[in-house]
């Protein structure tokens, strides 16, 4: 029987995997492009998984940490945090491959730093407020639903690209 962290953890890799297999279908020379019914393109959602999984999962439950910035610099968090909005111009972000490079990354981090997370610790409230969420544990669990939710908006951009649907 999986305890709660285990659990958390199990969701962020089974959302990871279904976000990855999405985006590894898109060719980067549609990473920028906004559809006319679109507000949004590719690489600000990559992007956006990538800040907000560092802050959710690493962040808001363990606090910032001293390296933190050798694999996530507060420009990328700044480009693409909550209250950004995506602009069809590519010079304004990093190309695909850095933007991946961060997503995969952080993830990375979270799988290597979080099974030795004490689970007591859980119930504790993260260490930087949000208002969906009052505890640790809330802010992971949250971590894989809004990776979820925007895996969906990154498989109707897509859609909107002209890509067959797949699943």
């Amino acid at each position: 029987m999986m305890n709660s962290l285990e659990v958390a953890l199990h969701q962020l890799q089974a959302v990871r995997r279904y976000s990855t297999d999405l985006i590894d279908s898109i060719d980067h020379a549609d990473w920028y492009r906004m559809t006319d019914e679109g507000v949004s393109h590719i690489a600000w959602q990559v992007g956006h998984l990538a800040m907000a999984q560092y802050r959710l999962a690493l962040r808001r439950v363990r606090g910032p940490a001293e390296g933190d910035d050798a694999f996530i610099s507060a420009d990328f968090l700044r480009v693409f945090g909550k209250g950004s909005t995506p602009v069809p111009q590519p010079e304004v972000y990093p190309c695909p491959d850095e933007i991946l490079s961060v997503f995969h990354h952080v993830h990375r981090q979270v799988m290597e730093e979080l099974p030795q997370f004490p689970v007591s610790r859980l119930s504790e409230p993260p260490e930087e407020p949000h208002r969906l969420f009052n505890t640790k544990l809330d802010s992971l669990l949250w971590c894989g639903q809004h990776e979820m939710l925007h895996a969906g908006q990154i498989g109707l951009i897509r859609r909107l690209l002209g890509a067959d649907y797949r699943w």
